[in-house]
């Protein structure tokens, strides 16, 4: 009886592992297709690349993209669904760092507004799409700015805690504070500041934070 139970977790281990495999595969031809996408969308614009090209690209068939993706449009969400994930990566990273919370506001101000611009320059024909059609971007964007108001919160908490931060209504400010930055971001990507670098703007921005969170107005 012992033995057939043994053999029996054997066969389980081993479904498992197959399955895990499987998935892995499935996620791995999911990503590669996306970033096949994402290129040629760059290169070529929306509207001048086909679900064939991708599919050619990718060097998988066109039953396998239309597998994974319904239509071109859901590939281009997806490709954008890639870039805001890899700039709120970017922001957990500044959330981690052993540094006081101010400093962390203001370098996940510049990390948002950094990626944003990176994202946008590197995809080429892309970008015209993107700023064409925000509100299929801004269905996309949903969860991203979910999840980077949640982040704002905890930094805020975290300096309240601390004995830095001075803030009444946490939830309001930090949604004010995301939709502010959310704000910028056109304006920044395009140069259209009188600062000519984030450097020079730098202490500008510092000067908010420090002016309207901290309990220390001095910061010289």
């Amino acid at each position: 009886m012992f033995c057939g139970f043994s053999i029996f977790c054997v066969i389980l281990q081993s479904e498992n592992k197959k399955n895990n495999l499987c998935i892995m595969s499935v996620l791995k031809t999911r990503e590669l297709l996306v970033d096949v996408a994402r290129k040629l969308f760059a290169k070529n614009g929306f509207e001048n690349t086909s679900m064939n090209d991708i599919a050619v690209e990718a060097n998988r068939g066109r039953r396998t993209l239309y597998t994974y993706f319904n239509s071109k449009e859901e590939v281009y969400l997806a490709v954008i669904q890639t870039e805001l994930e890899r700039l709120f990566e970017r922001m957990e990273e500044v959330a981690r760092k052993n540094i006081s919370p101010e400093e962390k506001i203001l370098q996940l101000i510049f990390a948002h507004l950094d990626v944003m611009k990176e994202a946008v320059y590197r995809n080429g024909n892309l970008r015209a799409e993107f700023f064409r059609d925000i509100w299929k971007v801004e269905a996309v964007r949903k969860n991203f700015d979910k999840n980077e108001i949640n982040l704002f919160r905890r930094i805020m908490n975290e300096g309240i805690d601390k004995g830095v931060f001075d803030i009444r209504n946490v939830r309001l400010t930090s949604e004010i504070t995301h939709y502010c930055l959310k704000g910028c971001e056109v304006p920044y990507i395009y140069g259209r500041y009188a600062a000519q670098s984030a450097e020079e703007l730098y202490p500008y921005v510092r000067n908010i934070v420090y002016k309207h969170f901290c309990r220390n107005r001095n910061y010289n």
